[in-house]
């Protein structure tokens, strides 16, 4: 039985004088809230009330437990409406944590129109490349890069990612455009070092994950300082469209195998419980979703992809 419903049972007939009228304000039987103080009695070891065929009246201890209950009844009472505040609407800190790469393009700025469209949230945003444990942590929501694989997170997909390999005009030109996935094995390749202990690329080959390992030439847990060097003409940088798209556009940097980059990566909302989640939790996914999310549902047309067997026979 719980403890506090035993002392709000003991409270109410203190308060009206009477085990009948507690019942009626508390809505159960007369014998029950006996019963429940009688519970209070035995777990004190001590009366609380006096009782008569007439009256109910409290005992020295029964004005001490009235006493010392009053400010912890008000803290519960106040933290149970502040709790039902936060789970009815959008306030209290958010906890976020996402990749360096997503500050330099949009986040700040829907951060911040979140945050004007629920002014009693307050986001602590942590940038980290590193995979970490929500629960652990403390972390209400990890926007993530790639593959969806964490079969204890719940995840809300926003937007599928297109990677771009790309280098300079001037690097392809002194190495050679590759013609499919296994060219790269003789290039130099600008790695990102979380990825694995093994530099590798990612491709897409009938529809399946194929995996090229290449020569790094150089390695760093971020995308920007790897796109900085390969705008030098250091090597080839694969990394998501949205970190190369500017530079793509002007011409500095040139794509190339597009027709076999994955399909399967998405920037995506995990967070790890789907029942009893606050307000602005809710807010800050529907949020996302719906900003992030806006546009075609379906990818835009790619190049056809060829075979296992012509990308292995494919001239270089």
């Amino acid at each position: 039985m719980d403890g506090l419903e035993l002392l709000k049972a003991f409270r109410e007939v203190a308060a009206r004088g009477s085990f009948s009228r507690a019942a009626v304000t508390l809505g159960m039987s007369k014998a029950n809230v006996s019963k429940y103080v009688a519970t209070l009695e035995e777990r004190f070891g001590v009366r609380l009330l006096n009782r008569s065929t007439r009256s109910v009246s409290l005992t020295d201890a029964g004005h001490l437990l009235l006493e010392r209950s009053t400010p912890l009844m008000e803290m519960i009472e106040h933290t149970q409406s502040e709790l039902q505040e936060h789970a009815g609407n959008p306030r209290g800190r958010l906890r976020i944590t996402a990749p360096h790469g997503l500050s330099q393009g949009k986040l700040p700025g829907l951060i911040g129109e979140f945050m004007s469209t629920y002014p009693d949230v307050h986001v602590s945003l942590h940038l980290s490349n590193r995979v970490i444990d929500l629960v652990e942590e403390g972390v209400d929501i990890a926007l993530r890069l790639g593959r969806i694989r964490d079969e204890n997170l719940i995840v809300r997909r926003l937007q599928r990612v297109d990677l771009a390999l790309c280098a300079t005009p001037s690097y392809w030109s002194r190495r050679g455009l590759p013609k499919k996935p296994d060219d790269m094995r003789r290039h130099d390749v600008l790695t990102y070092s979380l990825a694995g202990t093994t530099p590798s690329l990612p491709f897409e080959v009938d529809g399946k994950p194929y995996s090229v390992q290449v020569h790094s030439r150089m390695d760093a847990n971020d995308a920007a300082p790897l796109v900085g060097v390969a705008l030098a003409g250091l090597g080839a940088v694969c990394v998501p469209m949205l970190m190369a798209q500017a530079d793509i556009e002007r011409g500095a940097l040139v794509p190339v195998l597009k027709e076999y980059m994955p399909t399967d990566l998405w920037l995506y909302a995990a967070y790890t419980q789907r029942r009893h989640n606050s307000a602005a939790l809710r807010a800050m996914l529907d949020f996302l979703e719906a900003k992030v999310s806006q546009g075609p549902a379906q990818p835009a047309p790619r190049p056809a992809k060829r075979g296992a067997r012509a990308a292995a026979t494919a001239p270089a």
